[in-house]
């Protein structure tokens, strides 16, 4: 007979299928974005740890910083009960949305859709 302990903490996978499919198509186009961005010269990248694992092994680096980032998202999301894992993956979807279109209209028009504000 198998005993379970009750300090034991279960995961779940976090929201539904449609909403971490989604997750993961941003996340994805967010990353093909993010490659492209060590190949072009008008464009650079500007989060620290992908420059920095990029520096340390070249564009696989930049998965790695992908793979770390989702997993985060993936895992901090099992952690919470629902409705909190659901909330969480959708502002992580909609923040993905947000960069990978800023990124991919970055890299097709040379322009960003989100400028930084400066004073």
């Amino acid at each position: 007979m198998m005993e379970t302990d009750s300090a034991e903490i279960e995961l779940e996978r976090p929201g539904t299928t449609s909403l971490r499919a989604a997750f993961f198509g941003v996340w994805f186009v967010d990353l093909v974005a993010t490659i492209l961005f060590f190949t072009v010269p008008y464009a650079s990248e500007l989060n620290p740890v992908t420059v920095f694992l990029h520096d340390l092994f070249g564009m696989a680096g930049v998965v790695l910083a992908a793979l770390i980032y989702a997993g985060f998202v993936v895992g901090i999301g099992s952690l919470l009960s629902r409705p909190f894992d659901v909330g969480f993956v959708t502002g992580a979807v909609v923040m993905y949305a947000l960069f990978a279109s800023n990124n991919v209209v970055l890299l097709v028009s040379r322009e960003p859709l989100l400028a930084p504000i400066v004073p």
